[in-house]
């Protein structure tokens, strides 16, 4: 956590120097690891409280509990000085995470991060972090997120990912997440962003009330979907729209649970996924 707040402070620092679109911008080719080791009992069940995954004192990892992880080695590839795009304003837009097999809580966890390519988007650039962990040698379980960079872009020039229409899925929960929803996230997963923890912080970066982490608005929705058979292996979600705490949101899921979204009481979409499930 310590980590990951320095990069809080140095992306902040940073951002203001860096120009986002600039002609012929590359990459860090570093590759970011952090020594294998099991995940701390405590900080782990914390997530599996506030994200309403069940509390086992073994068992397998939640299927994003690696991404929190290897959060603070992503922070500090893209808060470095010859990471191209502003880290201040950076939105968190997809992630794709696939598990090769179940991590079990007790493995030593071994994570690395790199970032792999920079895409032309119709409202920026957009860059493409990948996370592999890996158990004695083993790659058990990866993910890739899609983080946009907002500027002006020349029309033709600046590709849109093309995303499907928000699926129409019956609700099957509503939540009502309090105020200090990103607070309490905060201190759990260590990523203490200021849009996520007062409404005057995040008034300094364009929203009206604090808004809630994508990731946890993913892992709530994976400790949902988990209470079906099957154990989960893949999921793919896009994030479409912020959701501004307080709020009470609805969770919807088509009939065989692998198309899920959640949505607004207003009808709102914030995020749509879809999951696949071992045989």
């Amino acid at each position: 956590m310590t980590s990951l707040s320095a990069s809080l402070v140095r992306g902040a620092i940073t951002s203001p120097f860096k120009h986002p679109g600039r002609p012929g911008a590359t990459l860090p080719t570093d590759r970011l690891t952090l020594p294998a080791a099991p995940a701390a009992p405590g900080p782990l069940a914390a997530y599996r409280r506030i994200c309403g995954f069940p509390a086992p004192e073994s068992g397998p990892l939640p299927l994003t509990y690696a991404h929190v992880l290897a959060f603070p080695l992503a922070m500090r590839l893209m808060t470095g000085r010859d990471f191209p795009l502003p880290v201040v304003g950076l939105v968190h837009t997809w992630i794709e995470i696939s598990s090769h097999r179940p991590v079990q809580s007790g493995e030593a966890l071994e994570p690395t991060v790199y970032a792999a390519e920079l895409t032309p988007h119709r409202r920026g650039t957009e860059v493409t972090m990948v996370t592999e962990a890996r158990v004695g040698g083993e790659l058990v379980w990866e993910s890739r997120s899609g983080y946009l960079s907002r500027h002006a872009t020349k029309g033709e020039a600046a590709a849109a990912r093309v995303g499907e229409e928000a699926p129409e899925l019956p609700a099957v929960a509503e939540w009502r997440l309090p105020g200090d929803l990103g607070r309490r996230y905060g201190a759990v997963s260590g990523d203490r962003n200021p849009i996520h923890l007062h409404p005057l912080t995040a008034r300094l970066f364009g929203f009206p009330r604090a808004i809630a982490h994508g990731m946890w608005t993913v892992a709530r929705c994976l400790a949902e979907a988990d209470k079906q058979a099957g154990e989960l292996r893949t999921v793919r979600a896009e994030f479409r729209a912020p959701v501004l705490l307080p709020a009470t949101v609805t969770y919807a899921a088509g009939p065989a649970g692998n198309a899920f979204a959640l949505r607004s009481t207003s009808g709102r979409v914030h995020l749509t996924g879809t999951v696949t499930r071992a045989l």
